[in-house]
């Protein structure tokens, strides 16, 4: 008898310490899991400075902030931004620039080509996320497009030129002489007029180069191809996107059509465009910021980005095609 209650002792004392055990285990783990989760929500919950210089106001840049923004609320991130817009000057963006060296910002997200020169040229330190950049490596923001390799890393708007020239070729099939009309003083634009060159050279077009050096070119330089060429083309160039009002009241007036990088160019009375979504690449670039903010990626490591063939829009400006007296059905 003795003998059965002292082993009905021990299995008492077993059941007890094994559950104390558990308990204790199962405590360890929930303040883990706990300490774990409240470390998430600190780095989630984090308040971050953000500095966004635009080079101009038009309508690409415009949507491409926008979708910047957008993407980042959707992710309901912690932030403040502090917007600028330089006009159009570049000694603005070197001054702002300069301002965001010492603003203690936790990224930089740079608005066109000229726009991002000016931050890294003056940001240390700081990750940068750039777009409405056709080629980062070929404009000096980086080592290569596939690794940059620093601080920079980007959403390119590398622009369709071989489907725009088709575009051309289709709308305007009489063509023969194609003026390439962008501003010289943006590295962006010259890439995409040397591909220009190419595409207009391999359809058996006589391609002619016309350059402005700022917005106050752009009437004279205009009203100098009326007569010389059958059709501009105008790449996505921020000067051309700014004044293209202008370019299209001189060249509609002359029934000389205008292929037009993006989209907004084309609402500005360009005739027509085969070209990249500037929302949807602003939210690429937000999502660039987002995988640097909170998921601790480098823009070293972060391969310049594309928009795919998909995001791409054929847009016809109806009006300016009924002035030109072309039929686009």
């Amino acid at each position: 008898m003795k003998l059965i209650k002292r082993i009905l002792c021990l299995l008492i004392v077993a059941v007890v310490t094994f559950t104390m055990i558990s308990c204790t285990k199962n405590e360890v783990m929930s303040d883990t899991a706990n300490a774990e989760t409240e470390e998430n929500v600190v780095e989630n919950t984090k308040h971050f400075k953000i500095g966004a210089l635009q080079l101009v106001q038009h309508a690409a840049l415009d949507a491409s902030y926008q979708g910047f923004i957008d993407y980042l609320n959707e992710k309901a991130i912690d932030f403040e931004i502090d917007y600028q817009n330089a006009s159009g000057e570049q000694s603005a963006c070197e001054t702002i620039a300069e301002k965001f060296a010492n603003d203690n910002l936790d990224l930089c997200y740079a608005i066109a080509t000229p726009a991002a020169q000016s931050v890294i040229a003056h940001v240390e330190n700081v990750p940068i996320v750039a777009s409405a950049v056709t080629d980062p490596a070929g404009s000096g923001l980086c080592a290569s497009n596939d690794h940059p390799g620093g601080m920079l890393t980007a959403a390119s708007d590398l622009t369709p030129v071989e489907a725009q020239f088709d575009l051309l070729t289709e709308l305007i099939p009489d063509a023969k002489n194609v003026g390439i009309l962008y501003c010289s003083a943006e590295s962006n634009s010259k890439i995409q007029a040397d591909m220009a060159v190419a595409a207009a050279t391999k359809r058996g077009l006589t391609p002619t180069e016309y350059t402005v050096v700022n917005s106050t070119d752009i009437q004279t330089v205009v009203e100098s191809m009326v007569g010389k060429v059958d059709v501009i083309y105008i790449p996505t160039d921020n000067v051309m996107a700014a004044g293209m009002s202008t370019i299209a009241t001189i060249a509609n007036e002359n029934k000389l059509p205008t292929i037009v990088g993006e989209e907004g160019m084309c609402d500005a009375g360009g005739l027509a465009t085969y070209g990249i979504n500037y929302y949807e690449l602003g939210k690429l670039a937000g999502r660039q910021a987002y995988d640097i903010l909170i998921n601790g990626k480098k823009p070293a490591d972060m391969p310049v980005e594309y928009l795919s063939a998909d995001s791409c829009e054929r847009k016809i400006n109806a009006d300016t095609a009924s002035a030109l007296g072309l039929k686009t059905e």
